[in-house]
C-alpha cells in the first residue's frame, strides 16, 4: 500500500475541518447568527476563526454562511456573496436587528454551537 504524502494528508484534515464547519453552520437557527470564532470552537480548533471564513467562502447555497458574523457582529463575509447586501438583506428578512455601526444585535441573535460538535 502506498504512503500518503504530507499535502495528500493536509487536504484530507482541511477536509473533515470543513465538514465540521458545515455540520455546525447548518444548526444555526433562523433568526440567529454565530460568529466565526464560535464555529472553530465548536469544532475543537479555537484559534481557527479565520479558517472558518476560508470554509465559508465557497461553500453551498445548502449552508447558512449568511448567519455567520465576526466577534463584534460585523458582517465581514458579505462581498463573498456577490451582491454586497445580500447578507444584511438575508439576515433582516429573518427578523435579525442592527445597531446604528451595521453590526447585529449580539445580546439577541446571537447562538452559541455546542462544542466539539459531530
Amino acid at each position: 500500500m502506498k504512503k500518503k504524502s504530507y499535502s495528500q494528508k493536509k487536504r484530507k484534515k482541511d477536509s473533515d475541518f470543513f465538514n465540521k464547519v458545515y455540520a455546525v453552520t447548518k444548526q444555526i437557527p433562523y433568526g440567529k447568527v454565530t460568529t466565526y470564532g464560535h464555529i472553530a470552537e465548536a469544532c475543537g480548533i479555537k484559534s481557527a476563526a479565520r479558517t472558518v471564513g476560508w470554509a465559508l467562502n465557497g461553500c453551498g447555497r445548502d449552508i447558512p454562511a449568511h448567519r455567520v458574523v465576526n466577534r463584534f457582529g460585523a458582517l465581514t463575509g458579505k462581498l463573498h456573496f456577490g451582491d454586497p447586501d445580500l447578507m444584511e438583506d438575508l439576515l433582516r428578512s429573518e427578523g435579525v436587528e442592527f445597531d446604528e455601526n451595521g453590526c447585529v444585535n449580539l445580546k439577541k441573535h446571537l447562538w452559541i454551537p455546542k462544542k466539539n460538535n459531530k
